[in-house]
């Protein structure tokens, strides 16, 4: 495949990071507009990098003048006015447009196992994901009445070594290392699947400029499902601590207790999810995630003890820890 001009809307997240990562490594020209730059996640060497704010869709459009693309990612649509504001200007000015969506837009309760990309979608419990759907549907409508090239990705649950994939983050970890109790929402018996992004990088990259994956729609994530009970232990082993205090709530009392943490968890961490990926690897020759989660948890914790300043405990968290383990001793008393 011969070099492809390759526009990134955002470029800093955990996704975006790794994808400009590996579409350098191919050679290709790659150009991120975002509203800065990332001290964590800074773009690669060889990057053109551009400012405009998706907020204000006049600036994306000053920034990149009347350039056209052969392949344009937005990582930061999450709503279809978003989505729109790109069909509108991108139309004949790129071969491909690729549409991050997610794959907590699959039907929860998960109807059936494993997970295709022709599992319905509806999500009542997460307004995010409805969003996605609704950005999904837009997007469909655009390529089948107009020609509009879009290919839509479904990210699961993808993390890098900055992301720490339980609830609570570092603070749980902290906890962990102090012998005191942590919280996994549900009974922890239920299957979650973690790609690490250079896995999904490494997929995803290899779909730009792929005709045949214009008007298609493609999930990518690990072939490992392991119960969260297996997700927590892995962790605090990469932590040193080898029995950890888990202490286990119902997926609906965290939602009542802590209503931030609740669409996310009702609306997806609480069903068990395992994804069949023949169709990427078809796309995708060769292509595996090849990072086992025990290995990504040890890089997670590696990252964080190498900087006291990104060990920070969150308050919020702790207090939420505290109330819901008050509630669960009330509740065995």
């Amino acid at each position: 495949m011969s070099a492809l001009t390759v526009l990134f809307i955002g470029g800093t997240g955990i996704i975006s990071s790794a994808a400009a990562v590996r579409v350098r490594e191919l050679g290709h020209d790659l150009t991120i507009i975002n509203r800065g730059s990332s001290s964590i996640r800074p773009a690669p060497a060889g990057v053109e990098v551009l400012t405009g704010d998706v907020s204000d869709p006049a600036s994306i459009r000053r920034a990149i003048g009347d350039r056209c693309f052969d392949v344009v990612v937005d990582f930061v649509a999450f709503t279809p006015d978003q989505v729109q504001a790109d069909v509108d200007l991108f139309t004949g000015r790129v071969g491909q447009y690729v549409f991050i969506s997610s794959a907590s837009a699959y039907q929860k309760p998960v109807a059936a196992l494993p997970i295709r990309e022709s599992s319905p979608l509806r999500n009542p419990y997460w307004q995010y994901s409805r969003d996605k759907i609704a950005c999904e549907d837009l997007l469909v409508g655009a390529y089948r009445e107009h020609g509009f090239p879009v290919t839509i990705i479904r990210p699961s649950h993808t993390y890098d070594r900055t992301s720490i994939p339980v609830t609570g983050g570092w603070t749980a970890i902290d906890r962990m290392r102090r012998g005191v109790e942590v919280v996994v929402p549900g009974d922890g018996t239920s299957l979650w699947t973690l790609t690490h992004h250079a896995d999904f990088a490494r997929a995803f990259v290899g779909l730009l400029g792929l005709p045949a994956a214009v008007g298609d729609v493609f999930h990518i994530t690990s072939d490992e499902a392991l119960p969260w009970n297996q997700i927590y232990t892995t962790l605090a082993a990469a932590a040193g601590v080898g029995d950890p205090k888990l202490v286990h709530v119902a997926s609906e009392s965290v939602a009542v207790v802590e209503p931030e943490w609740g669409p996310g968890i009702l609306g997806d961490k609480a069903h068990s999810v395992v994804f069949d990926n023949s169709k990427v690897k078809a796309f995708v020759p060769g292509w595996h995630a090849a990072t086992s989660w025990a290995t990504g948890a040890r890089e997670i914790v590696e990252w964080f003890d190498a900087d006291a300043s990104r060990r920070e405990i969150d308050p919020a968290a702790e207090s939420a820890f505290e109330r819901l383990l008050a509630g669960a001793r009330a509740f065995h008393a």
